[in-house]
């Protein structure tokens, strides 16, 4: 699990995803509590933050057979949480279950 986290390319199950968007809101949370007591300065750290949650998302989304640009669309994610992904190889890879 969480191996190559910031890469874009290929695919991931729906538990990593899952755990992934949970650590996201837990980070978002303590980084405008940061930001708020830095005066601000703590908020460059969301953008560590976005880029995990992005590559994370679109290895989801290769799972089910879309491109990562789907991650653009709103509520996608929410989605992705309960969507079940391919059960054979597609064209982002093997898949994650075997």
């Amino acid at each position: 699990m969480f191996k190559n986290p910031i890469s874009f390319s290929g695919r991931i199950r729906r538990t990593e995803f899952g755990i992934t968007f949970i650590i996201a809101v837990f980070l978002n949370l303590f980084i405008t509590v940061l930001a708020e007591a830095t005066d601000g300065m703590g908020g460059l750290l969301i953008f560590p933050m976005i880029w995990f949650l992005w590559a994370q998302g679109a290895k989801r989304s290769h799972d089910v057979g879309n491109s990562g640009w789907f991650m653009l669309i709103p509520f996608y994610a929410l989605y992705l949480l309960f969507k079940e992904g391919d059960r054979q190889a597609n064209q982002y890879g093997q898949d994650p279950k075997a």
